[in-house]
């Protein structure tokens, strides 16, 4: 009975918070290590199902860079880095297309099956969902100092979203499953980083959280200490003190970017906890670190 009662109360704090966000759209970007292990992605789906039980709508956005890499090299294709950047070519662009929105995709739809939801798997290109831009970057030769672009090749960004298909999927009771592939206006397919794309369909949904699922606790100080609580304006003063760097800093670029957008806040925490989702969204201390307008 102890046991019972624990359960019953857990369930009475998160009453709320199902009551809250109901309806909501919440856009998680899943990757990383969560992504090759079988107990973390059957918890995952797991999670994501409740989330759709309760009455919300999740939208999962996923990466794969490190098995576009195996499959590149598997294939002989040659994989050329520029300052720390794959540079994508049209063989590249073929493959990582293959991978992401062929086995990873409906590797993930599976795992939501099992678990007892029903999962859509799309791409950006799919309803027009993600129009993409190509990815401009800039860099200083360390000699004469002169900033040159980078071209990195079918590297894209969303430029326009149409967010039909997932409302549709949404309504019908599926859960969205979506690779980081768009098409051009020139026609091209464009790999796109999973942060970004996650980022732009929250703001685009309005959604009430972007969740990003990472293999760190979250933003820590200096002296490792989890801060709970960001604000834009405090990221960009952690930033500039040196608190944040490194990988840090495009994803909580994102963050900042999709809550200036439109999405209500946004949440980087470590997805390698069991049901770290749960824990963040439905109980009063939360687990990760989370950004949100003042």
């Amino acid at each position: 009975m102890r046991d019972a009662s624990a359960k019953a109360q857990t369930l009475i704090e998160a009453l709320p918070y199902f009551q809250r966000y109901a309806g909501r759209s919440f856009v998680v970007k899943y990757g990383g290590n969560a992504m090759g292990d079988d107990d973390a992605a059957r918890e995952f789906a797991e999670d994501v199902v409740l989330l759709k039980a309760v009455g919300i709508n999740p939208v999962v956005v996923h990466g794969g860079g490190p098995q576009i890499g195996a499959m590149l090299e598997k294939l002989g294709v040659e994989t050329r880095f520029v300052d720390g950047l794959r540079v994508t070519d049209k063989a590249t662009a073929e493959v990582a297309e293959m991978v992401l929105s062929g086995a990873i995709n409906k590797a993930i739809v599976g795992s939501i099956a099992r678990a007892g939801g029903k999962a859509v798997g799309l791409s950006g290109k799919d309803g027009n969902l993600v129009t993409a831009r190509k990815v401009k970057r800039t860099t200083k030769d360390p000699e004469s100092n002169i900033e040159k672009v980078l071209d990195l090749g079918f590297v894209g960004e969303p430029s326009e979203i149409d967010t039909t298909i997932i409302e549709t999927a949404t309504a019908a009771g599926m859960i969205p499953v979506i690779a980081p592939i768009g098409s051009g206006e020139d026609g091209h397919t464009y790999n796109i980083n999973a942060d970004t794309m996650a980022g732009a369909l929250a703001a685009a949904l309005g959604a009430a959280r972007l969740l990003l699922l990472t293999d760190v606790d979250g933003v820590l100080d200096k002296a490792g200490k989890l801060l709970t609580d960001l604000t834009p304006a405090d990221i960009a003063r952690l930033r500039e003190d040196g608190t944040i760097s490194g990988g840090m800093i495009p994803k909580l670029e994102t963050c900042v970017s999709a809550v200036e957008a439109g999405c209500e806040a946004a949440v980087v925490l470590d997805g390698r906890v069991p049901h770290a989702m749960l824990l963040e969204f439905f109980t009063a201390r939360g687990a990760g670190t989370l950004i949100s307008a003042p």
